[in-house]
C-alpha cells in the first residue's frame, strides 16, 4: 500500500484540498449552531482560503517547473538575469497565493496596493495556467499526429520546449494589461426596454436602474462606489435595485466605504437582495441594518407595492428572495422562500422579482410562471477569459435579456464592478437602465 509520503506532490496537494473541503462540510453541518457568529465567520473564511491555496499548489508547481526548472540546465542558468527571473516568478506565485488572505486582514475604506497587486497576480496566474495547459496539449497533439518517424536534433527540441513557457508568459502579460485597462473603465450604461405584461399604463416608461456584484472589499472601495452612485443619479431612475454581492466583508469594516449609497434618492425607493457573498461574510443582519440607515430597503423574502405616482390604484409587485447559498451554508433565518416572498402578489398584477443567481430565477419560474420579470446577476459575464466558458455552462441564463414563455423576461447583469481580480476580459462592467413598457 502506498503511503502519503510516497505520493507525488500534486496528489498530496489534492488530498490536502479534499481534507479541507471535507472539514468545511462537517463544520457547516454540525458546528453551525454550536459556534458563535464571529467564530463561525472566521472559521468559514479560513477554510475557504486554505482550500483555494492547497489547490493552487498544484498549478504553482507546474508554473515553477515550466518557467524555472526547465531552464536550470541551460547555459544561462548561472547568470544574474536568470536569478532575477527566479525571484520574479517566486514573488509572483507568493502574491497570487496571498490574494485570498487579503480579505481576512487587508480590507479598508480604500483598497491597499498590496491587495490590488496580489489579486492582479491571481488573474495572471489563471491566464498562465490556461496557456501552459493549452499550448502543452497542442504540443502533445502535434507529436501524436507527426508520429515518431522524424527525429529532431537536441538543439531544435530544446528550442521548441522553451517556446511554450515563453509564449505563455508573453500572452499572459499582454492579456493582463488589457484586462486591467478594461476593468479600470467606468461601467457602461446599458439601456434595455422590457415589455411587462399587466403593467399599468400610468407606469409606462418607468425607469429601473439595476446594480449587481459591486463586491466592496479588498480591491473595490469608496472611490469606485462613489463613481457608481454619481452615474446612477445622473440617470434619474424611478427605482434603484441592488441584486446581491454588494460586499465581501463585514459591515463594521466597510461602513465608511458604503456611505455613498446614502446619496441614492430614487423617488420610488432603493431595494436590495442578498447574494452568495453576503452570506460568506456571515454578517447579513448587520448589513441589513446599515443599508436601512441609508434608506435602502432589504427585501428578505418579502415584497412591496410599487405605486404609480399618477394613480394610487395602479401598482405592481416588487419582490426579493434570499440567495440560495443561505440554504447551503445553513444560515439561520435565511434561505430562498419564494412562497413567502410573493405572498399577496396575485397574477392579476405585474410581478417583478429580484433574485441574485440565475439558478434561483429558473427555480422561481418553475413554481410561479406568472412572474413577469426577474432581475439577476452573479455570473459577471464570466468576468475574465478563460472563466467565461465555465460561467456560461454553469448558469441557465448567462448575461443579458432572455424571453421565457409568453410574458416572462429574465435579465442577468454582467456586474457593476468585479470580484477580487481587477481585470475583465471578454466582459464589461455595467449599470443597467431598464425601461418598463406597458402592453
Amino acid at each position: 500500500m502506498i503511503s502519503f509520503k510516497q505520493l507525488p506532490f500534486e496528489a498530496k496537494a489534492a488530498v490536502a484540498a479534499g481534507v479541507v473541503f471535507f472539514s468545511t462540510m462537517l463544520s457547516r453541518s454540525y458546528l453551525t449552531e454550536q459556534l458563535e457568529l464571529k467564530t463561525r465567520r472566521r472559521l468559514l473564511r479560513l477554510q475557504m482560503v486554505l482550500f483555494a491555496n492547497t489547490l493552487m499548489l498544484i498549478g504553482s508547481r507546474h508554473i515553477w517547473r515550466s518557467t524555472v526548472t526547465m531552464f536550470s540546465r541551460s547555459s544561462a542558468a548561472n547568470s544574474l538575469c536568470f536569478m532575477i527571473w527566479k525571484i520574479a516568478v517566486l514573488t509572483f506565485l507568493a502574491l497570487a497565493h496571498s490574494s485570498f488572505f487579503t480579505v481576512l486582514f487587508l480590507v479598508a475604506e480604500e483598497p491597499y496596493f498590496f491587495s490590488l497587486a496580489a489579486y492582479t497576480c491571481l488573474g495572471a496566474y489563471i491566464l498562465l495556467i490556461f496557456f501552459l495547459f493549452t499550448l502543452g496539449s497542442v504540443e502533445q497533439a502535434f507529436k501524436f499526429l507527426a508520429g515518431r518517424g522524424a527525429k529532431a536534433g537536441s538543439v531544435n527540441k530544446n528550442s521548441r520546449r522553451a517556446m511554450k513557457p515563453i509564449l505563455s508568459v508573453m500572452l499572459t502579460v499582454v492579456l493582463t494589461i488589457v484586462g486591467l485597462l478594461n476593468a479600470s473603465q467606468p461601467p457602461a450604461v446599458n439601456t434595455v426596454e422590457v415589455p411587462v405584461h399587466k403593467l399599468p399604463s400610468t407606469m409606462n416608461n418607468l425607469k429601473v436602474v439595476l446594480l449587481s456584484d459591486i463586491h466592496l472589499g479588498p480591491t473595490v472601495g469608496k472611490t469606485k462606489l462613489a463613481m457608481i452612485v454619481k452615474m446612477v443619479k445622473a440617470l434619474k431612475p424611478d427605482i434603484t435595485v441592488i441584486v446581491g454581492d454588494l460586499t465581501d466583508s463585514e459591515a463594521k469594516i466597510m461602513r465608511p466605504a458604503v456611505e455613498p449609497l446614502g446619496e441614492l434618492n430614487s423617488p420610488l425607493g432603493t431595494y436590495f437582495v442578498t447574494g452568495n457573498h453576503e452570506y460568506y461574510t456571515s454578517d447579513v443582519g448587520n448589513w441589513f441594518e446599515l443599508l436601512k440607515s441609508f434608506n435602502i430597503r432589504p427585501l428578505h423574502n418579502e415584497n412591496v407595492k410599487i405605486v404609480s405616482p399618477k394613480s394610487t390604484d395602479d401598482w405592481f409587485c416588487l419582490a426579493g428572495v434570499d440567495d440560495i447559498e443561505a440554504d447551503t451554508l445553513r444560515y439561520s433565518g435565511h434561505g430562498m422562500d419564494l412562497k413567502k416572498a410573493l405572498r399577496d402578489c396575485g397574477s392579476e398584477r405585474a410581478i417583478v422579482l429580484l433574485a441574485h443567481q440565475p439558478v434561483a430565477a429558473k427555480w422561481a419560474l418553475r413554481e410561479r410562471p406568472d412572474i413577469n420579470l426577474i432581475l439577476s446577476g452573479h455570473t459577471h459575464g464570466g468576468q475574465m477569459f478563460p472563466l467565461n466558458a465555465g460561467a456560461y455552462f454553469l448558469n441557465p441564463f448567462f448575461v443579458g435579456l432572455y424571453k421565457v414563455g409568453q410574458n416572462t423576461f429574465v435579465y442577468v447583469s454582467p456586474g457593476t464592478m468585479y470580484f477580487g481580480i481587477p481585470m475583465r476580459l471578454g466582459s464589461r462592467a455595467e449599470i443597467t437602465e431598464i425601461i418598463l413598457r406597458s402592453p
